[in-house]
């Protein structure tokens, strides 16, 4: 099946929708057709020890072998292997300035191995007024500088969200994107009791390679003393997020959810010279007991449920701008580590007791690879440190990266899409499409075509689009 599509110029995108290494298994409750493929590979495998028994002399014993095993191998090769995709994850409350020159070292773009995912969250975007007007017209110039960034490098953006000035971004390799689907976004406002949208959270959602993930970037009451309004909101933003979509209605239904921000949880009790003494040191340890949110996790079942590398960096806040000088102003805020990456991995039907060690995550699996599911997804931190070089907020950006084992769901595109002739400002633009995959369709399916970059053209100064060769139709 082969269709074209013509789109107006003014709409050329459709869709925009280092610490110890922590590991977090997950399984799904649905059979998969995977687990059908191992049970028909053991019955031919069975077959083949029957035929082996009996056999004899006769061509016809010998036939049934040698059928018997071409179809077990190939049952054998119908089950997919891991494959391992790189996240990369930045929290920054940047204090309404205008982004750095340079984001390379913040996105570890000169290392190996190379990111698959960015995944980058943003609190207090200057939203004055005027400001916030101007980038919802155009865009804003974090967005912008982070598209200019990682265009060249292949990697498109194929989500984002903002409420104020909270902002959640979402690049991926060109190759994964025929790959996340069912894309979603959504927000919920806590300021000014529920009314304002300066505190909140703000959330992407998709499904990679048919994995149910959902990110959620949040920024929380700030002071010392409510430590339990930041719980309540957590928990609120948590219940009362949902998405249009039977399968995964909330935040809890996806398989991995990744919750992080300026959390804004403070270092109750000791004052400020131990603070500095313990930081200076670099006993950070020292510190863990008084942080209110390891203390609310021993609290809150609904906290336990998520899980967090150690903070083995310099608390995060509240430095001098343009220094690694913790605040030396009047107020004098005692340094905390405010900026966090959580996730959680959702648990069996009858989730096993685990022991925790000062509120870290395990390193311990609560995976048996038995079958039981065949496509599971483990989590696997590998990084979690601040980056002290960025200077133009209060707040240091805080990196988590992780590696995802999984296995693909699914690997081929449900349709390839392929720009006709040249594109320009002043022209239709007409894309044919072919549907590679048969699927259940709807009056609700969409293509999204992704704008990797735009360059000028030679004649006039005209706007090209280079368009990925493939994306994916989405329900």
């Amino acid at each position: 099946m082969s269709e074209s599509l013509k789109t107006g110029m003014d709409l050329p995108c459709v869709s925009d929708g280092v610490g110890d290494r922590v590991r977090s298994d997950s399984t799904s409750s649905t059979a998969s057709q995977g687990s059908k493929g191992r049970l028909l590979l053991r019955q031919r495998l069975s077959q083949l020890l029957t035929c082996v028994e009996d056999l004899s002399s006769d061509d016809e014993a010998n036939e049934e072998v040698s059928r018997t095993l071409a179809e077990a191998f190939q049952l054998c090769g119908n089950i997919s292997p891991r494959e391992t995709l790189r996240l990369h994850m930045v929290t920054w409350n940047v204090a309404t300035a205008e982004p750095p020159d340079d984001v390379t070292s913040l996105l570890y773009l000169d290392t190996q191995p190379t990111t698959d995912l960015y995944v980058i969250g943003l609190q207090e975007v200057n939203a004055a007024p005027l400001k916030f007007l101007s980038d919802l017209l155009l865009e804003d110039s974090w967005s912008h500088h982070f598209m200019n960034t990682l265009a060249p490098r292949e990697y498109i953006k194929v989500s984002s969200v903002r409420m104020q000035g909270l902002l959640l971004l979402v690049f991926s390799k060109k190759i994964h994107v025929p790959f996340i689907r069912d894309i979603q976004t959504t927000y919920t406002r806590t300021g000014l009791f529920g009314y304002w949208g300066n505190k909140g959270g703000v959330s992407v959602r998709f499904s990679l390679y048919g994995h149910m993930m959902c990110f959620v970037n949040c920024h929380l009451a700030a002071h010392m003393d409510y430590a339990l309004q930041r719980v309540d909101e957590f928990e609120y933003i948590l219940e009362t997020q949902d998405f249009d979509l039977v399968n995964t209605p909330s935040v809890r239904d996806h398989k991995v959810v990744f919750w992080f921000g300026d959390l804004n949880f403070r270092i109750a009790d000791h004052g400020m010279h131990f603070l500095r003494s313990s930081i200076n040191s670099g006993r950070f340890n020292l510190l863990w007991e008084r942080d209110q949110l390891l203390t609310m996790r021993k609290k809150e079942p609904f906290l336990q449920e998520f899980e967090e590398g150690p903070l083995k960096f310099k608390p995060t806040y509240k430095f001098d701008l343009n220094s690694d000088t913790y605040d030396t102003s009047g107020k004098k805020r005692k340094p905390a580590w405010t900026d966090r990456i959580l996730w959680r991995i959702k648990p069996k039907n009858t989730p096993a007791a685990e022991d925790k060690e000062e509120g870290w995550a395990s390193t311990s699996t609560h995976h048996s690879d038995d079958g039981q599911d065949e496509y599971p997804i483990k989590v696997l931190q590998d990084t979690y440190t601040c980056d002290p070089s960025y200077g133009v907020s209060d707040h240091k950006p805080v990196i988590g990266i992780f590696d995802l084992e999984m296995r693909k769901q699914s690997d081929c595109p449900l349709v390839c899409v392929c720009p006709e002739g040249h594109w320009s400002a002043d022209q239709e633009a007409v894309v044919s499409y072919t549907v590679l995959e048969d699927f259940l369709s709807s009056t609700w399916d969409w293509i999204g075509l992704y704008k990797v970059r735009l360059e000028e053209g030679v004649v006039g100064g005209e706007v090209v689009f280079v368009l990925p060769v493939s994306t994916n139709l989405l329900e």
